[in-house]
């Protein structure tokens, strides 16, 4: 991204240090990180457990992608690019069960947003809980949540590292490649592979603050870990 920062390593004065007092500092550091890390990862936990079962799995003629049930009433938000041309599409539940036929309602290919339903046995999905991403700030630790590669029911970790990127994002959905330029997008290291198309970005307070859409690739060098 830029030139390194120098580092410079400056020699510490000689300090007096009490034994007894040191140790006690430590005892009492050690009990605090052990249970920032409890608290921490039962956010994490809370996470998975309440929005994972809202992340379906969405097939098409040609591919594979995922989506988040928005409502009780079978409506399921996704990527455009994972629906591509087709008007029905199938869902795989994430708890299971049936495959549920849905009807693509409509797409916004300027956000590579697309909204399917599932108009019978709805009852099998369950609706995620929904943030406002204007509350989005870089530094928060996000989950991606999706199907990559067709490990279903996989989750990545990262944080957002920028806010308000303009991202160029070609796809080739249906045989046919297209390309879209998406404006104000989240940038996260959490990792997005194919097959995370269409999933959730999810928060440590279990709501959804963003639909993952795309990796970023190096024309010389492939796939740029750490940017999503």
């Amino acid at each position: 991204m830029g030139a390194r920062a120098g580092v410079a390593f400056l020699a510490a004065p000689a300090l007096a240090v009490t034994v007894a007092a040191c140790g006690s500092s430590s005892a009492t550091g050690a009990t605090s990180a052990t249970g920032a890390a409890t608290g921490l990862q039962q956010q994490y936990e809370n996470a998975v457990t309440k929005v994972l079962p809202s992340v379906v799995q969405i097939f098409t003629s040609d591919a594979t992608g995922s989506g988040v049930v928005y409502d009780s009433k079978g409506d399921i938000i996704t990527n455009a690019h994972v629906v591509g041309d087709e008007s029905t599409v199938k869902v795989v539940p994430a708890t299971g069960g049936d495959t549920l036929t849905a009807k693509v309602l409509g797409t916004f290919p300027a956000g590579d947003l697309a909204v399917i339903k599932v108009e019978s046995n709805a009852s099998q999905l369950k609706a995620a809980a929904f943030g406002d991403s204007d509350d989005v700030r870089a530094g928060q630790i996000v989950l991606a949540m999706g199907n990559p590669l067709g490990l279903t029911g996989s989750v990545s970790q990262g944080i957002v590292s920028a806010l308000g990127r303009t991202v160029s994002a070609s796809s080739s959905a249906g045989g046919a490649s297209s390309a879209t330029t998406i404006t104000d997008a989240i940038q996260t290291t959490a990792a997005i592979n194919g097959g995370n198309s269409g999933g959730a970005l999810v928060n440590l307070n279990d709501q959804v603050i963003g639909i993952p859409t795309a990796a970023a690739r190096d024309p010389e060098a492939g796939a740029a870990p750490g940017i999503g």
